[in-house]
């Protein structure tokens, strides 16, 4: 329900994993809220916070970094609506305000602060030694990508970790296809050279 007394569409019943119904409760969550409607505002934010967060992490490398941007993102949108057309998907219109704010923060922090990734952000593991071998390994992958170029490391966090298609990742950095699959490329070949000891 929202503040009108109105239903989230489709019966308010949580989004399957069908995107096209998925978009269409954001269009309606987006008007509602572009109206005023500050229950419909924070249902948007609920639906895409870890998504949010998880984008400016993987951009930033520093999970104090993440939290920061995803505070600010989650400001911003409310009055950022009034420029959204539509035109796009709200989750392609939505990555690229977290991308542009995540590069932005980072440009005005340009550091690395070597803090220990979140306990939410380690991979489950069996053993205390697998633990510390798993965080490291992390830490050792979220540096890696913090210091990819921007123009590398914006693609490989879009496709290779949100698992975007290369059309869309495309259109949220405004380059054409095939120059993006090429810094893909790269960043796949520094991090796969960055990351080898690992592997053995």
């Amino acid at each position: 329900m929202t503040s009108d007394g109105g239903a989230v569409p489709d019966g308010g019943t949580a989004p399957d994993d069908r995107p096209d119904r998925a978009a269409r409760i954001d269009r309606w969550l987006v008007g509602k809220a572009r109206e005023g409607d500050v229950t419909a505002y924070e249902e948007l934010i609920r639906r895409h916070r870890d998504r949010i967060y998880r984008i400016a992490l993987r951009i930033t490398g520093d999970a104090t970094d993440a939290d920061d941007v995803t505070q600010e993102v989650v400001i911003q949108l409310w009055t950022a609506l009034s420029g959204f057309v539509g035109s796009s998907a709200f989750t392609t219109w939505l990555y690229r305000v977290v991308v542009n704010r995540s590069l932005g923060h980072q440009r005005r922090s340009r550091r690395w602060s070597g803090e220990e990734p979140a306990d939410t952000d380690l991979p489950p593991v069996a053993a205390p030694e697998r633990s510390v071998l798993a965080g490291a390994e992390l830490r050792a992958g979220l540096e890696a990508i913090a210091g990819l170029p921007e123009s590398q490391r914006v693609p490989f966090v879009l496709c290779q970790i949100e698992g975007l298609g290369y059309a869309q990742a495309a259109a949220i950095t405004k380059v054409p296809e095939a120059t993006l699959r090429g810094r893909l490329a790269r960043a796949r070949a520094t991090l796969l050279a960055e990351m080898r000891s690992w592997m053995s």
